[in-house]
């Protein structure tokens, strides 16, 4: 017979305590946009040996983001934080952000020539 250990670790939980800090210290700002914006909801995205990237979308469509060491951390903060996380960006969820006029500028800036991203 085999031997077989269950290992009491709850998925997307961060066991080490400065990992746990870091999700706790992001919850809380995951937390102050949404109160600022009514409410919001999320994406992370894995972005290679630098984390995960966090895009909120507050219920005004606000929007912001924040970079987590791991994407295990970015996870556990969202959790954390009580919102609602999808699995992409797109449909809509991305129609619920609202762009101004800084962002068009410069989104055009760049494509037609204008003022790069440096």
């Amino acid at each position: 017979m085999a031997d077989t250990q269950q290992i009491d670790e709850t998925p997307g939980t961060v066991q080490d305590p400065k990992a746990e800090r870091a999700a706790a210290k992001l919850a809380q700002r995951i937390a102050a946009f949404s109160k600022q914006h009514g409410g919001a909801e999320a994406q992370v995205a894995y972005i290679g040996q630098r984390g995960a990237r966090i895009v909120l979308v507050g219920e005004d469509g606000g929007w912001g983001d924040l970079v987590a060491t791991s994407y295990e951390i970015a996870e556990d903060a969202v959790k954390k934080a009580g919102i609602t996380v999808h699995e992409a960006f797109d449909g809509e969820f991305a129609a619920k952000v609202k762009t101004g006029p800084y962002e068009w500028k410069r989104m055009a800036g760049i494509q037609l020539g204008g003022p790069s991203n440096d």
